[in-house]
């Protein structure tokens, strides 16, 4: 097999295929797909579906794997590997407004931790008939387009990232108290710096951001609601159909990224995840 790498949009994304994923890649290929998510953001690399220890092991190739916080949801074989399994099992469990369903917030994973996950790489494994797309936005690139003035507004200014925040409508998986104990308040500051390409965007997270630091909350609200206007226009956009077995490998530092949660009850919507251990966001 050749590797073949393919842009997917204008706005980020790229598809890779030729790789055997059950095997380690060469040095060369390694390098390839190193240098293309520097370069799109988002990978979409085709593939049959990996048992967990699989997963596990191609993922490694990249980084460290970070433990899900969520005890309940990592693999028993291959702990650093978390099942996640959104499937509507009654009716009663589809509600009629999609923003009351967490994923459907535009977000970067893990943001609420001193140091978030620097990559995230998610399999499907089922996948239903119709939905379930998962959507991204650049916001390297939405911070690039803003006005001098805007960019300017934003530069020093810090936010507070919970495990929750009254901003977003849905409430999050309940945790245990070990799991509570491991979360506390967070500072990050709204523009990051990508430490390996200088690049700058803007980070936030519709679902952990809570307010921006010494401004009340009035004016953070609307500081913050610019912002998520801003940065998930459609031309910022790409929206993934899922075929199964499909790997999307992200980059946090400058992807968002939320979930069209409209599919049919009964059908199974399963994936598994991995996320790689980063720094401080600075």
């Amino acid at each position: 097999m050749t590797l073949e790498i393919r842009p997917l949009s204008d706005a980020l994304g790229a598809e890779v295929t030729g790789l055997d994923l059950t095997r380690p890649l060469s040095s060369k290929d390694l390098a390839a797909v190193k240098q293309a998510y520097m370069d799109h953001h988002l990978l979409c690399l085709r593939s049959a579906p990996l048992t967990p220890p699989q997963f596990a092991a191609f993922s490694k190739q990249f980084g460290e794997p970070q433990l899900q916080l969520v005890r309940r949801r990592r693999d028993e074989v291959a702990p650093e590997v978390a099942i996640h399994e959104t499937t509507y099992e009654k009716p009663e469990d589809k509600p009629d407004d999609m923003h009351m369903i967490r994923l459907s917030g535009w977000h970067t994973d893990d943001s609420f931790m001193e140091e978030p996950c620097r990559y995230t790489l998610l399999q499907s494994i089922n996948i239903p008939d119709s939905g379930g797309h998962t959507r991204f936005c650049n916001v390297a690139k939405a911070y690039a387009d803003l006005a001098e003035a805007e960019k300017q507004r934003l530069e020093n200014l810090k936010a507070v990232h919970n495990y929750d925040t009254r901003r977003a409508p849905a409430r999050p998986t309940a945790l245990t108290q070990t799991e509570k104990s491991e979360t506390h308040e967070v500072v990050h500051p709204l523009v990051i710096t990508h430490p390996e390409t200088g690049t700058k965007a803007i980070y936030y997270n519709f679902n952990r951001t809570d307010r921006v630091v010494d401004m009340d909350r009035a004016d953070s609200d609307a500081l913050l609601d610019w912002i998520n206007e801003k940065i998930t226009q459609p031309r910022y956009r790409y929206e993934h159909e899922w075929r199964v077995g499909d790997i999307l490998f992200w980059d946090n530092r400058g992807v968002i990224h939320s979930v069209n949660m409209d599919f049919p009850v009964g059908q199974k919507r399963i994936h598994q995840r991995v996320m790689l251990k980063g720094d401080r966001p600075a």
